[in-house]
């Protein structure tokens, strides 16, 4: 059996997206489960996390500080089970990409786990405060619970 492959989906890929992928690592079985996040920008590519994403999931029992941005690449339909997206934008980034149906039946937004078809998006934390990765944290900590569940 191979491995279930989910790849995590922001704009910079350095707020939302790396908090989701250490999230639901920490929550599946890494022998079954491979977890990676990318940026449908390019703007941090080879940078760690911004330092209040680090300092959240540190705070929460989880060490990020292994990860790396990487820009989304259409390679990524081909390697993914499974594609989350946080929020409406980068679901229409994605899908402009989109090759054929089964790309597109690969992508959908996170909180559409924990929040069946609402299509809430995760805010970006980035031009706010610490509060404000707390309560993005606390979002894809639910829809990772979820998410690890249906895995």
């Amino acid at each position: 059996m191979s491995r279930i492959k989910v790849l995590m989906v922001c704009l910079g890929n350095i707020c939302r997206s790396p908090l989701a992928e250490g999230i639901l690592q920490s929550k599946v079985d890494p022998a079954k489960v491979f977890v990676d996040s990318a940026g449908t920008g390019g703007y941090h590519v080879g940078h760690l996390p911004d330092q209040r994403s680090i300092d959240v999931a540190l705070k929460n029992g989880l060490d990020i500080t292994h990860q790396r941005c990487r820009k989304f690449n259409i390679d990524d339909f081909d390697a993914f089970t499974y594609i989350y997206v946080m929020d409406q934008s980068n679901y229409d980034n994605i899908i402009k990409l989109a090759r054929n149906e089964g790309d597109i039946k690969k992508v959908q937004l996170i909180l559409n786990e924990s929040f069946p078809g609402k299509n809430k998006e995760v805010p970006d934390p980035y031009y706010g405060g610490v509060n404000g990765f707390d309560h993005v944290y606390n979002l894809l900590d639910n829809a990772c619970n979820f998410i690890a569940e249906k895995l």
